[in-house]
């Protein structure tokens, strides 16, 4: 098991991990059982680089079929990926129609027709049950086929070799990543985590702080745990961790809020969402142990800081803690011998005898005291560039970059390279920006609406007064760092890959990991679409929708399950019901020419939960994409071929009711890889113009060639053509985003 799951970790970052206690030999003739496996990962899309195989040759076979076994585990090849209807890509002509006649047939129980597993009748001379892999009325499959044509895929993605040394990078790259953590790391975070030990270095974000704050307590060393919780915003942050095993502090009301919302339903009788939230209220109930709620009060008895400083903290969530003082009977221990702190901070607390930072700020934001504002605003500098912008608006451009040039130096690297990114959208006027607030789904807000203050010529030398800022920042703190090299090698496609900031990715990417904003060319004249979910759940009515969305320039088309065929998209069929335990697919078949020929600029790639709730655990999104023809089963109408796979991610998050996956451009015919959660039940709740706001705000991000660039000129490296360089950046590289986050110097 351990090793299964660090080989997950390292495929992820396009390796294959190897103990190097497991190579026993030196031989360098491949063996029979290397030649097999190589065959049998090769019809996977996969093959190994040189020192790899090399490695592999000299492993038990043992290990060599456990590497296999992930890989197949990853790539769901023991999973059903049977669609409802067989070639599909042969539109089957159902209608409306068939569906009413259907209807009313079943519901006056006329038995001329076909009478089917499910126990639906079929009418004569409406769906053409031949075709059908199950009821075409109800969407229950019956026939499951295995995948047949695999091997397809026009190039090998390239495996490379991992050693403990590399496994124990990464595992330290994650814990020292500069930037929050998504959900794939996160993943393999906890695997490391669980397999090996806890690495002595410093912890750079909070959110990651939690997870070796859980270990640590897991392991009985609460003593050790304390000195890592540095605030009472800590100790909340772990506490709601781990009731809802969220990272972030998200509001118990935005919860059941989004809990019941996802229950919603079209039709009445199925909504279920006033249950949703009585339920959702349930689990997001506290109880403490004796044990658990004696350690928290010591956390806070114990902490280096003034109460009222540890009060203003935690004033911004003020209802959370009341309800948190309660359930870890918080009163009772500050009654008790030693306890003296706690006594007197639940003391302030509860008596409000204490000032609020943030309301002297909008205090005399609000009475334009420029000089007091600034004063406070400069005694925390995340804050103030935080509100940089419109502060601009609000006092003035001039006055206030020169405050803000007097901390520039103790703001965090990621929020200067966020100022510069962002500076582009936030001063244009015409522009919708596209913001997901805590706990929420992405959403699009209008423009500040002080902006209508200035003119074009005006909002234009703000922006160009921000970027000459914070690059001169940058280039200072790269330049404060001695370094002795002398050339430097930059790969081209690092100029096409965005720095990942603030992007907390829901999903996981089972397999080699790709940045938001990561653009995938398309080689041939077809991408397939597929989904598959319900793997290990029991037989049960279960409704995942994939979809797509067409846009041109002047109107809007879908291809979903009200729409199995339109102009270049063909739909495989709706399943409303998954077979007991291995899970159901569809698919859909998108034709570029055909849409190039009809003028359709945009395809954006939807999945939704129609059935009550969100989208289900461990669905399973992507697409496929192959210089040559991909086939489809005319036995099952089986699509999948893993050796096809672009791209895949696989749903943890139980949050989102619809996902935006990808968004492919015609015209360039390249896929951009993207992650937007919104709240809908089927496509037509998608908001475009909020993709479009998405879209601009990935194309405003700094990539990492731009930002290597800097590093260069700052630092008087000489930019070579090839690898022949003392600082080599290439592409495997940056598939560790941790990794990437060092070059963001505080």
């Amino acid at each position: 098991m351990k090793t299964k799951e660090l080989l997950k970790i390292s495929l992820r970052q396009n390796a294959i991990f190897i103990p190097s206690e497991m190579i026993t030999n030196d031989v360098k003739n491949l063996s029979g059982t290397t030649s097999v496996l190589l065959a049998n990962v090769s019809k996977l899309g996969f093959t190994f680089s040189e020192s790899l195989l090399h490695a592999l040759n000299n492993v038990s076979p043992n290990y060599k079929i456990e590497v296999l076994e992930v890989l197949r585990e990853v790539l769901g090849t023991d999973k059903n990926w049977t669609p409802l209807v067989k070639e599909w890509n042969v539109p089957t002509g159902e209608s409306v129609l068939d569906h009413i006649l259907t209807y009313f047939w079943n519901v006056l129980g006329v038995k001329n027709g076909t009478t089917l597993q499910c126990g639906h009748i079929i009418p004569d001379n409406t769906f053409p049950l031949e075709r059908y892999n199950g009821c075409p009325f109800c969407g229950t499959p019956f026939e499951f086929g295995k995948l047949e044509n695999i091997g397809q895929g026009s190039k090998l993605k390239v495996l490379e070799l991992w050693s403990e040394r590399d496994l124990n990078d990464f595992y330290i790259s994650l814990l020292q990543s500069k930037t929050a953590l998504d959900a794939t790391q996160v993943d393999s975070l906890k695997m490391a985590m669980q397999y090996l030990p806890l690495p002595k270095t410093e912890v750079a974000m909070k959110e990651t702080l939690m997870l070796v704050i859980d270990l640590l307590i897991e392991n009985g060393k609460e003593d050790e745990a304390s000195q890592f919780l540095k605030t009472p915003t800590d100790i909340l942050r772990y506490l709601w961790y781990k009731n809802t095993g969220m990272l972030q502090i998200i509001e118990p009301k935005t919860i059941i809020k989004r809990t019941s919302k996802n229950a919603q339903h079209f039709h009445n009788v199925l909504d279920t969402s006033a249950k949703a939230r009585i339920a959702s209220k349930k689990d997001l109930k506290l109880k403490y142990s004796r044990k658990e709620c004696l350690m928290v009060a010591n956390w806070l008895n114990n902490m280096n800081l003034d109460v009222e400083a540890m009060c203003e903290i935690m004033h911004p969530k003020r209802g959370m803690w009341v309800r948190f003082i309660r359930a870890l009977r918080l009163a009772e221990y500050s009654k008790r011998k030693g306890f003296k702190k706690l006594n007197f901070l639940i003391d302030v607390f509860y008596n409000q005898v204490y000032d609020v930072w943030q309301s002297k700020v909008d205090s005399s934001r609000l009475k334009f005291d420029a000089d007091k504002t600034f004063a406070l605003l400069k005694q925390r500098p995340g804050l103030f560039a935080r509100s940089l912008f419109s502060n601009m608006l609000w006092f003035g451009a001039e006055e206030t970059i020169a405050h803000f040039e007097e901390i520039i130096d103790k703001v965090p690297a990621r929020l200067v390279f966020t100022l510069n990114m962002y500076a582009q959208n936030y001063f244009d006027v015409n522009i919708q920006r596209s913001v997901k607030p805590l706990g929420g789904t992405n959403k699009r807000i209008a423009s500040n609406q002080l902006l209508k203050l200035y003119d074009d010529n005006q909002l234009e030398t703000m922006k160009i007064q921000i970027e000459d800022l914070t690059i001169l920042a940058m280039k200072k703190r790269f330049a404060s760092v001695s370094n002795s090299n002398k050339t430097i090698y930059i790969d081209p496609q690092l100029f096409n890959i965005p720095v990942s900031i603030g992007d907390r990715s829901d999903t996981v990417q089972d397999l080699p990991v790709a940045l938001m904003g990561t653009r995938f060319p398309i080689e041939g004249n077809e991408v397939r679409l597929f989904m598959q979910w319900g793997k290990d759940l029991p037989a049960q009515h279960l409704d995942m929708d994939l979809s797509c969305h067409i846009a041109y320039e002047d109107k809007a088309d879908i291809c979903s399950f009200s729409r199995l065929t339109t102009t270049g998209c063909q739909h495989s069929g709706d399943i409303r019901s998954i077979p007991n335990k291995i899970g159901t697919a569809e698919y859909i078949n998108i034709n570029i020419d055909q849409l190039a020929k009809a003028n359709a600029k945009f395809v954006t790639f939807t999945c939704n939960a129609y059935s009550n709730g969100s989208i289900t655990p461990n669905l399973v999104v992507g697409w496929m994409n192959s210089k040559y023809p991909m086939k489809i089963s005319e036995r099952t109408g089986v699509a999948y071929d893993p050796s096809c796979v672009d791209h895949q991610v696989r749903v943890t998050q139980n949050v989102a009711k619809g996902l935006v996956f990808g968004v492919l451009d015609v015209a360039k015919r390249e896929i951009l890889w993207l992650e937007m959660t919104f709240g809908g039940q089927v496509v037509g709740g998608l908001d475009f113009k909020g993709v479009q706001a998405l879209l601009a705000k990935l194309n405003s991000k700094l990539n990492i060639g731009s930002l290597l660039q800097l590093k260069a000129e700052a630092q008087g490296l000489t930019i070579t053509e090839n690898e022949i360089a003392d600082e080599v950046y290439t592409a495997q590289w940056a598939m560790n985003p941790a990794v990437v986050t060092q070059l963001l110097i505080d």
